[in-house]
């Protein structure tokens, strides 16, 4: 038993009142005549008995009625440690896409925030925080409306996130009894291999989940072949459940052009075929009607009139391997030796090659400089014999690269960096059978550049970062297979479509992406981006012949947006969810020893009510006070 008020008990020095009254209670005696004194004696001592067992209950009543009025001031109650301390709570709600499921037609995140109205106390201060949104030590009503309004987002934070921000809105005072609710549907994406728990705090778990899930994803699409006339779409599609077949849908803009039928096999995959035109630009949508998520049944892309990137070799003209690999359907690609060159067509190029000159002249050099601030990109191949000296004033304003003595010796080209930015894509798997191509010499070099292709002794063949590239041998026939190899194609076409990134199908949301636009702008000019009402600038760098944007994670809605420039549409970008959450698999939470489990959101407030909950007593003893009082008004009445 515990009290509320303990230092009443002072007041239990009171029952010496009743004792002093008891025990030095002055009597006045009153004379009764009696017509016969024979029974004087028998009457005397009678009365003396009656009056004895009287006096002694009075005063055990009176005693025990003033200490049951001392306990009931006191409030005596009941209850566990934890629930006399204060409380701190803090509740996760996870608004995630794949708490889009609907159970009897309401959505997870839905039925979630109406049981948090229901059942969270109205007089209690909580924080409560999101994927994204953060409502510090509030109270339930000033942030009814806001909660009301939540909308599942892509954005999912994992297990050791969601412990990480709570414990910075937990108070660093340790006499508090700290509570953290985790409301989600626990998918696989959100584990994590270490989790950073938080002492001194109760966790609890809701997993929010239905019975069946039946979910159908529009994974990706992309061109898997062209012809003259047309291009061939493919939709890959998945799964979650029983469905066979689902009727999938393209439309140009609003408008519906095609639509098809994807089935499924038994790894739950599918795909659905479109035949597109070349030639004008499709704002492309695809569609499916899905009873599941509704975040994955839509898929934007966009296929605009594809730009040439123009390509320029400087040098020697005999060799025209680059002609093989830069063709017209894609290139710009000019030739020149280095006595025609017009230096003003310089600064209008996206790639410059320059293979193998013996000597680069000053006047280039300079000119190469400017090209490259402007946003160019440069390849050098050297010749058999060079001037190292015009070299390195080329070549050392970029990583602090200079070529150095000739090895006059062959060496084979074994190693490839398959992370370097020229291979990613490229290979499938780390190849180790290849057919390695080799050089009969080769120049040593000093720089701070990647290596993307080497020897076996790990000396540089290839080096480069995202706009210079340097071969430290030379290409020709006389000195070299590497034209002959399989890997030529790749690495010229990469250096190629790096110097402009064209905007891709589309792109995923939240993943860096980086695209060139093929225009000039004025001095307070600026490229936007715009999708209905909504308009947004990104991060852009403007050169004499084009203009690089880059996106991170500041767009967060999907959908096709029109690049403007003088409020004018010059080119669209598509960008898409990433479909992560469409993987309905979920956590074993019944096996995680870190939180207790309940099923269901009033269950848990119900449990933690419980365990804070506190007996009260003081009625009790107000009662048994009631009692000892009439018991006393008996006794004065009946006991003579």
């Amino acid at each position: 038993m515990q009290f509320k008020y303990p230092e009443l008990f002072w007041a239990l020095f009171l029952l010496l009142i009743p004792i002093f009254i008891h025990l030095f209670q002055l009597r006045r005696f009153k004379k009764t005549p009696f017509t016969n004194v024979k029974f004087l004696k028998k009457v005397v001592s009678e009365s003396r008995q009656s009056n004895t067992l009287k006096k002694w209950l009075l005063l055990f009543t009176r005693m025990l009625l003033l200490a049951a009025f001392i306990f009931a001031f006191a409030q005596p109650f009941f209850a566990k440690k934890s629930a006399l301390k204060k409380k701190e709570t803090v509740i996760y709600l996870d608004d995630s896409f794949s708490m889009q499921l609907k159970e009897d037609g309401t959505t997870l995140l839905a039925n979630a925030v109406q049981e948090l109205l229901k059942n969270l106390p109205k007089t209690e201060r909580f924080s409560l925080f999101t994927n994204s949104k953060i409502y510090r030590n509030t109270y339930l009503q000033d942030i009814k409306n806001e909660l009301l309004a939540i909308r599942s987002n892509n954005k999912q934070l994992k297990l050791n996130e969601i412990y990480l921000k709570a414990k910075t809105l937990f108070s660093s005072d340790n006499a508090t009894e700290k509570n953290l609710i985790v409301l989600s549907d626990f998918q696989n994406l959100m584990a994590s291999n270490e989790m950073d728990s938080i002492t001194n705090v109760n966790s609890y778990w809701v997993p929010l989940n239905i019975d069946e899930t039946n979910n159908v994803s529009i994974d990706s699409a992309f061109v898997e072949s062209e012809t003259l006339e047309n291009m061939n779409l493919v939709v890959s599609l998945s799964v979650t459940g029983t469905t066979e077949n689902i009727p999938v849908s393209l439309f140009n803009g609003e408008k519906l052009v095609a639509k098809t039928s994807a089935s499924f096999d038994k790894s739950k995959k599918g795909t659905a075929n479109f035949s597109i035109a070349k030639g004008d630009a499709f704002n492309g949508k695809i569609e499916i009607s899905d009873s599941g998520l509704a975040y994955d049944n839509l898929l934007y892309f966009t296929i605009g009139k594809k730009e040439k990137i123009k390509v320029l070799s400087i040098g020697e003209s005999q060799n025209n391997f680059l002609g093989r690999i830069f063709t017209k359907d894609e290139f710009i690609y000019t030739s020149t030796e280095l006595k025609s060159l017009n230096y003003s067509n310089i600064s209008s190029q996206h790639l410059i090659i320059l293979n193998n000159l013996q000597q680069i002249p000053t006047s280039l050099v300079t000119s190469l400089k400017a090209f490259t601030d402007e946003g160019g990109h440069l390849t050098v191949i050297p010749a058999r014999n060079i001037d190292l000296n015009s070299y390195a004033l080329l070549t050392s304003n970029y990583a602090s690269t200079t070529l150095q003595e000739k090895i006059g010796s062959e060496r084979e080209i074994t190693n490839i960096s398959f992370s370097h930015p020229l291979y990613q894509n490229v290979f499938e798997k780390n190849v180790t059978n290849f057919q390695y191509p080799k050089v009969s010499e080769y120049y040593k070099v000093k720089t701070n550049a990647a290596t993307a292709l080497a020897y076996p002794t790990n000396e540089p063949f290839l080096i480069g970062n995202t706009f210079f590239f340097l071969f430290t041998a030379s290409l020709s026939v006389q000195n070299s297979n590497f034209i002959n190899s399989p890997i030529v194609v790749p690495t010229f076409y990469n250096m190629a479509v790096g110097s402009l990134k064209l905007p891709p199908l589309y792109s995923v949301l939240g993943q860096p992406i980086s695209i060139d636009i093929s225009t000039s702008l004025g001095q307070d000019d600026i490229l936007k981006l715009k999708k209905d009402n909504y308009e947004f600038i990104p991060q852009q760098q403007s050169f004499s012949n084009k203009v690089s944007l880059s996106f991170d994670e500041s767009i967060q809605e999907d959908g096709s947006y029109g690049i403007q420039q003088n409020e004018k549409n010059i080119k669209h970008i598509s960008f898409n969810y990433n479909r992560n959450e469409s993987n309905l698999t979920y956590i074993n939470t019944e096996e995680q020893k870190i939180a207790s489990i309940s099923s269901s959101i009033p269950s848990l407030f119900e449990t933690i009510e419980k365990d804070n909950s506190i007996t009260e007593l003081w009625k009790w003893f107000v009662i048994l006070a009631l009692v000892l009082l009439f018991l006393e008004v008996l006794i004065q009445k009946y006991l003579k």
